[in-house]
This record gives structure tokens, C-alpha cells and sequence, in this order.
């Protein structure tokens, strides 16, 4: 079994795990059944991955997505690792040469569709190839509860128990409830370890503003971020399409993606994303989970998303690469109206209909938050926090103000009429609006017809929304979509309880500057060199820019500006596959000029120790060649040999004659093992 530690240098090029991560990949190592609860961002492949090539054996790994699947083949591909895909957008060369690595035992991470496991070959092919361990990508799919419930996760559980080997799954959002369902389908009910890694992202700025205009809103907030890879989120296929040209207008590159497109203009759009910076998306949720572009630097919200567990991993995708990253969110009451509806007339039973009023609860209470927004993201997973400074509402703390008198009126207003209208009756006759429909019923003769006149129709637009947000009141598919009083406006309206709201919340475009700079001003000039020398190297190997190096990993070249392969392989991300690849070309880049090649044995050592031990027995042999008076027949070793010596540290004349032969043992045995002793 390899050394974790030396894997995860050796191959990812890392010098350390992220928080979290290494308990995780321990226990996955030593072959515990495991769930892990990690932010989207948080580095969960790693956490298979890398297990993955310390265990022995297959690991096969379960994932929703062919595009997110062949990402991450081609990723580990790049970094030197066995690793392929089983799916129907293989050609039929491609399948072939998994199936033969599979026969050959050569491969480490096999990846497959759960809609795979349903032909009864899968099990068979599984068995035959030595599979150690199975990892569930996106386990959430698995669960009622979870937001994208996908049938053939169910076939995992039983798959796990006939192949009898251990399984780890993970998920960047899962409540209580999806947790338990996750345990109950996938490992049969008996407990896994559970890792739950903290939900906060605190590189990414939360903000929520009430539609006023959502497309200006839209385009202002692309204006102050323009260049910078995004995504636009739509709640429907014809606004993606509406916004996309909006921004196309506005001089932004972007393009519609939704499920209605066919298969090959929505491979198109994930291949531009995924090689071209600063290009935005504007999609409906079809668009995303596949997507593992790191540096996506915001997301938006053009309509309310459906829940709090489908905010999150949204917003998630912003940021991956651990810089700065913003998100909007844009709701309004025809986005909670839409939300409430869809839920009262899905097919689901009571249970899970209350439970989906409940998650969208959460996401409203969090658009109408009057405080710190991510201490109530946070609490609704469980979590704990100060106040974090990087949110709209830790920026500009809101006006509120004691808005219970006005509710109550509002509430009156709709007991009064029945529960039989929406906002726009009960407005008009809470500010004496005598309307055709108002007098038609005559609730210009009501009481409560003009007690509201001390608010504009805008405030008590807000305050409606604001009550809805707050579920005082939910509209009601049976009704038309009239407002109705719920069981938590009753003690506000008896007189038993308060409530504070915001001020007219409607706010003024968007001013917030740009994502801050990646780099210094000084540095900036050679990032943008790097990113242009990865750009040129990707398309020639029809890549993706990240999988060259990712963006945080040009950004430590810029600023610490390695000299040779040796500062090169410290830097974080460049493994040895990469620093053979692509090492050389970086430094150039650096130095300005072309720099002389390292000898591939010695590159293989570069940024080991065994690098200075190596370049310690060249000076040594260099001195020694003619023996010790330089009048000897030349005797040398080969840089194969020298590599060796450094590696394998043998600590006696006999065992460096084993490696090096008798005569050259000879010549340089006492001085060789004088260097080896010092290093």
C-alpha cells in the first residue's frame, strides 16, 4: 500500500491535504465504509481519488454525469493515473481500451453512470476486475429528500453487498433527513463513519436583492465583472435564451444552455465554458453539476432557486479554486407564488410536500434575513458562526423597522375578503384604492378599505413579499393563487407577537467593486503571460486551461517566480507528471528567455531531497572520474545509476557495488556513502 503522503505530492502535487481531507482519505485507505458531507470546492475527489491509487485494485466510482465523469478521467490522465470511463458517449476504440486496461489490471479508477448498473454484464465486469472499493459521486441523488433524486443510485447498495467490498459516498449537500436515506439505501442501514466538514465557503460573497428591473440587475451586475467567467442562473428555457442575447449585446461573451437544447449544441456550450475564460452562461438547473471549472468567479440568480439545498450548491460552483467569488440572488413574490405552486401540485405525498415548504422556508427566511446571511446558511446546516463580513447584509447593514401594525392591517385585509384575493386587490384596498373590482365587491365599504394610506404602494409591495418570505402568508393553487393566512401569522395578529421588517428594500443597481485581484499589480503582467503560455498549450492538446494548471496555480508561479524545476515542483498543483510536461515551458515563461533542459533522470528527482543528493554524487564523480590524483582510465556512472544511488540511499560498499557494479564501487564507494551519510 503506498504512502499517502508521498502520493499526493508525487501525483497532485500538493504538499499538504485541505482541512478535512486527510481523516477522510485515511479512513477510505483503510477500507472503512464512509460518508462524507464536504463543500462543493472542498476537494472531495481527492478524497477518493488518492485512496484510489493507495489501495490495491479497482476503485470503481459512481457519477451522475458523462461530462462530469470525462472531466475528471481526462484530469487524472494528466497527472499520469490509469483512469477511464464506461459511458454511451464513448466511441467504440474508447470502450475498447478501458475494457483491455480493465483485463490488464492496469487500471486504477474506473468511473460509470449508476444507469449502468442496471445491465446485468456491470456486475459480472466488476467482479472479473478486482474492484476494492466503490465511491458514490453526488450520493445526495440517492435520497427522496435530496434535490436530484436519480432511481438507479438505488441499485448501489446491493451492488456493494454482493461485490462485499467497502463504499464511500459523497455529497456537498445533505440535510438530516437525506443523510439518514443516503445510510438506509446505500449501506444498508448499518452506519458508516460520517465526516460532516463544515458547509462555509467564506471566499464567496452572499447577496440577495428584490427584483426591481431583474434584467438591469442582471447586466449591471455582469458590467462590474466583466471578463470573468460566470454563471446566470434562469428559472425558465426561454429567459436563458432572452438574457444570453441581453448580455451578448451589452458586449459580453455569452450563451444559453437548458435541457430543450439537443444534445450537441449543450456539449458545445460545456466545452466553450470549460476552455475560454470569461465566458457566461445564463441556464436553467440543467446546467452545473457536471461542470468543475475552478475558476468561475460569480453565479447569479435571475429567479429564486427551489430550495436551500439547491442555493448551495449553486452558489458552490463559484470560487472552486479557493479565490474570491460573488453571487445574487434575485426573488420577488411571483418567484415565491411559483415556488409555493409547484409544490402544492407535485405528486409527492403530504410529508415530503410540508418538508419542500419547509426547505423553501429556509431560503426565504435567508432573502429576508435582517443580519449576517451566512450565520443563516449556516445554521440551517447545523453550523455555527460569527458574523462573516462578506455578505450583502454585513456590508450594508439594513433599516428595519417594527412592522407588526401594518401586518396586522395586511392580515385583516385578507380575513376580511375571504382569503380570496392576492396582493395587488388587498393593496388597493389598504390605500383606498377604489378599483372597478375593489367597488364591484364592495370592499370600499370593509373597514380596513384605506387604514394603509401611511405606506406607498411600493412599501406595501415590499411588505407583502417580506410577509410571504416570512410564511405569514402562502398564495394557494385552489384559489388562484389568493393569498392565505398560515399558523404563524396568528399570534401576530391576536397581538401576541411583534415582527420587524426591512425598510423599503428595494435596491440601487449593484455598486460593488470587482472581484478584488487575483494578483498585484507588479505581478499581473507575468500571470497574464502564464494564462496565455496555459492557453497555448491547452489548445494543443485539446484540454481544458485547468487541467494544465489551475488558476491558484499560476498565481503561486507569479508570485514566488521559481528559477529551476527544482522551485518549480514546491509550487502547489505541479506534480511529476506535470512538471515533465509542462515545467520547462512555465520557467521559460518566468525567466523571460529559454532555460536549459534538466536531465530527465534528474528531473524525475526534482524537488525531493534525493535532487540535492544526486547533484552532490555528480560533483563528487566529476572529481573522482580520473581517480584521486586525475591520472586514471575514466570511470563514470550513468544518470540512471547516479538516480538510483539518490533514491535507494544504500548504506554500505556492498550494496552500492550491487547497484553500481565492482569498479565503479571501487572508485567512488567511500565518497558516494561520505554524500549519503550527510544528506
Amino acid at each position: 500500500m503506498s504512502d499517502p503522503q508521498e502520493v499526493l505530492h508525487r501525483v497532485f502535487g500538493f504538499d499538504a491535504f485541505r482541512p478535512g481531507q486527510e481523516e477522510i482519505a485515511q479512513a477510505v485507505i483503510s477500507g472503512e465504509n464512509v460518508l462524507a458531507i464536504m463543500p462543493t470546492g472542498g476537494g472531495k475527489s481527492l478524497c477518493y481519488q488518492l485512496p484510489a491509487l493507495c489501495r490495491e485494485g479497482v476503485t470503481v466510482v459512481i457519477s451522475p454525469l458523462i461530462a462530469l465523469m470525462r472531466d475528471q478521467v481526462r484530469s487524472l490522465r494528466e497527472l499520469g493515473v490509469e483512469a477511464g470511463a464506461l459511458t454511451s458517449a464513448n466511441t467504440e476504440a474508447e470502450t475498447d481500451a478501458v475494457l483491455d486496461a480493465l483485463r490488464e489490471r492496469r487500471l486504477k479508477l474506473l468511473y460509470l453512470a449508476p444507469e449502468r448498473l442496471a445491465s446485468g454484464a456491470a456486475e459480472g465486469l466488476l467482479r472479473r476486475s478486482g474492484v476494492s472499493l466503490i465511491a458514490v459521486d453526488e450520493a445526495h441523488c440517492v435520497s427522496q429528500w435530496g434535490h436530484d433524486f436519480r432511481p438507479d443510485y438505488l441499485r448501489i447498495g446491493a451492488l456493494r453487498a454482493r461485490l462485499g467490498v467497502p463504499l464511500a459516498a459523497f455529497t456537498a449537500t445533505a440535510d438530516a433527513e437525506t443523510q439518514d436515506e443516503i445510510v438506509e439505501k446505500l449501506f444498508d442501514g448499518t452506519a458508516p463513519r460520517r465526516f460532516l466538514r463544515g458547509f462555509d465557503r467564506p471566499n464567496i460573497h452572499l447577496a440577495f436583492q428584490p427584483k426591481d428591473q431583474p434584467r438591469r440587475q442582471i447586466l449591471s451586475f455582469a458590467a462590474a465583472r466583466k471578463g470573468q467567467s460566470g454563471i446566470v442562473y434562469c428559472g425558465t428555457r426561454a429567459k436563458t435564451e432572452t438574457l444570453a442575447q441581453a448580455l451578448a449585446q451589452e458586449g459580453h461573451p455569452a450563451v444559453a444552455y437548458h435541457g430543450g437544447m439537443e444534445a450537441e449544441p449543450r456539449r458545445s456550450v460545456e466545452e466553450r465554458f470549460a476552455r475560454e475564460d470569461g465566458l457566461i452562461v445564463v441556464a436553467t438547473v440543467a446546467f452545473g453539476m457536471g461542470v468543475d471549472k475552478p475558476d468561475i468567479r460569480w453565479v447569479a440568480h435571475a429567479d429564486l432557486p427551489k430550495s436551500i439545498e439547491a442555493y448551495y450548491q449553486e452558489i458552490g460552483r463559484a470560487g472552486r479554486d479557493g479565490a474570491p467569488a460573488e453571487t445574487l440572488t434575485l426573488y420577488g413574490p411571483d418567484d415565491i407564488r411559483l415556488r409555493r405552486t409547484q409544490i402544492d401540485e407535485g405528486l409527492a405525498p403530504p410529508e415530503r410536500k410540508q418538508a419542500d415548504h419547509g426547505r423553501l422556508n429556509a431560503l426565504l427566511g435567508l432573502a429576508e434575513a435582517l443580519a449576517c446571511r451566512r450565520q443563516q446558511l449556516l445554521g440551517y446546516f447545523g453550523e455555527t458562526a460569527e458574523p462573516c463580513g462578506n455578505c450583502d447584509l454585513c456590508d450594508r447593514p439594513p433599516e428595519t423597522f417594527d412592522a407588526t401594525t401594518p401586518v396586522r392591517k395586511a392580515l385583516s385585509a385578507a380575513l376580511r375578503t375571504g382569503e380570496s384575493f392576492g396582493a395587488g386587490h388587498l393593496i388597493d384596498i389598504l390605500t383606498g384604492t377604489a378599483t372597478e373590482k375593489v367597488r364591484a365587491r364592495g370592499h370600499d365599504g370593509l373597514p380596513t378599505f384605506g387604514v394603509g394610506t401611511e405606506l406607498d404602494r411600493r412599501t406595501w409591495q415590499a411588505l407583502f413579499r417580506q410577509m410571504m418570505g416570512h410564511d405569514l402568508m402562502r398564495p394557494d393553487p385552489t384559489r388562484h393563487g389568493a393569498l392565505v393566512m398560515t399558523e404563524a401569522a396568528r399570534p401576530i395578529l391576536r397581538g401576541e407577537a411583534t415582527i420587524r421588517l426591512r425598510r423599503d428594500v428595494l435596491a440601487a443597481p449593484d455598486r460593488r467593486p470587482a472581484v478584488k485581484a487575483l494578483v498585484s499589480d507588479e505581478d499581473a503582467p507575468l500571470l497574464s503571460a502564464l494564462k496565455a503560455k496555459r492557453r497555448a498549450l491547452a489548445e494543443a492538446a485539446g484540454l481544458p486551461a485547468y487541467m494544465v494548471f489551475p488558476d491558484r496555480t499560476l498565481i503561486e508561479m507569479a508570485e514566488t517566480k521559481p528559477e529551476t524545476l527544482d522551485d518549480m515542483a514546491r509550487v502547489n498543483g505541479v506534480g511529476a507528471t506535470k512538471l515533465e510536461k509542462y515545467g520547462q515551458a512555465f520557467l521559460s515563461v518566468i525567466a523571460g528567455a529559454e532555460v536549459a533542459d534538466m536531465h530527465p533522470a534528474r528531473r524525475r528527482l526534482a524537488g525531493r531531497p534525493e535532487g540535492e543528493l544526486y547533484d552532490a554524487l555528480c560533483r563528487v564523480q566529476a572529481d573522482l572520474a580520473r581517480g584521486t590524483d586525475g591520472t586514471d582510465k575514466p570511470v563514470t556512472c550513468s544518470a540512471a545509476q547516479l538516480r538510483k544511488v539518490a533514491e535507494m540511499r544504500p548504506g554500505d560498499l556492498g550494496a552500492l557495488a550491487r547497484l553500481l557494479g565492482d569498479r565503479r564501487a571501487e572508485r567512488f564507494g567511500d565518497a558516494f556513502l561520505d554524500v549519503l551519510r550527510a544528506g
